[in-house]
């Protein structure tokens, strides 16, 4: 019998080869390659070709697609990924929970979480004060990649087994719906499928500006990657203070590629980064975030 994360986990990289986000070029390059990257190709199709071995699943060959493309795939896929089970972890974190793939085409924003109602009070009057505008910047505007938020309870709920709340206490409480707040933003995941310099920079802006700009208790803050090359999973996953850690689509498999490359440096930092608990599995992700 297989676990519930096993299947999610297993689903969740056969999705990935039916939506053509992880596929072969004719050439045999993994579209989560640096095609520029020998090292890269290598470790990518190495990955490619165990999942494809061990777990019967299919890839197919197919022309370019673009970044942009394959980023919201990996997006949605992550989204679904969690949504597949964390209703089942009510025994361990339960709540009214919702997830949801943000990003910024979507009507729900950053700003309609408790913690960070504020900033869209910030972002009116920077939009009509060009002076304030510029002395404060619009770096405080984060639209997260996918979210897992909270709803609030009614009094009744709360007082379901005990007599816990009333008019006269608890006024601004944030899990009370009558205090007149919004849900609770529980965590922000940041999907990137590949991890150049830039886009590790964009996770990690997107991380400081959660800590600074918040009101009230931290959400979880992740990133979920699908980077064949351990030094660029290792230039976002070193270091504390911003990330709580890194999540890979497919450890296992990458550990083991990268041992078929050959390359020892690139297996050392893999170690130095699962030994430091600064990388772990997709399959660790729902587990650590009913914390």
């Amino acid at each position: 019998m297989m676990a519930l994360i096993a299947k999610a986990r297993f689903h969740f990289h056969k999705r990935l080869f039916e939506t053509n986000t992880l596929t072969l070029t004719k050439a045999g390059v993994a579209s989560n390659a640096d095609t520029s990257s020998r090292g890269s190709r290598a470790i990518a199709r190495g990955i490619v070709d165990i999942l494809v071995n061990n777990h019967y699943h299919t890839v197919n060959v197919v022309d370019k697609i673009s970044g942009q493309t394959l980023g919201k795939q990996f997006e949605l896929l992550t989204m679904e990924f969690l949504q597949e089970i964390f209703p089942y972890l009510q025994n361990l974190c339960p709540g009214k929970w919702s997830i949801l793939q943000l990003g910024n085409n979507n009507k729900l924003k950053t700003s309609d979480f408790e913690q960070y109602e504020h900033l869209a009070y910030l972002n009116v009057l920077t939009s009509e004060n060009a002076q304030l505008a510029a002395a404060l910047g619009n770096d405080y505007l984060v639209a997260p990649d996918v979210v897992i938020y909270r709803d609030l309870y009614e009094d009744e709920e709360i007082n379901t087994d005990i007599f816990i709340v009333d008019d006269n206490i608890s006024k601004m409480a944030d899990i009370r719906r009558s205090n007149g707040g919004k849900p609770l933003l529980h965590a922000s995941i940041s999907a990137k499928y590949t991890m150049r310099s830039d886009r590790a920079q964009n996770s990690r802006t997107e991380a400081l500006n959660l800590i600074r700009n918040r009101k009230g208790h931290l959400p979880h803050i992740v990133v979920v990657t699908a980077e064949p090359m351990p030094n660029r999973i290792a230039s976002l996953a070193l270091g504390t203070g911003d990330i709580d850690c890194v999540y890979h689509f497919a450890l296992y498999e990458l550990m083991q590629a990268v041992k078929e490359v050959g390359s020892e440096e690139a297996y050392e930092i893999l170690e130095t980064l699962v030994q430091g608990k600064r990388l772990k599995d997709i399959s660790d992700l729902p587990l650590d975030l009913v914390v």
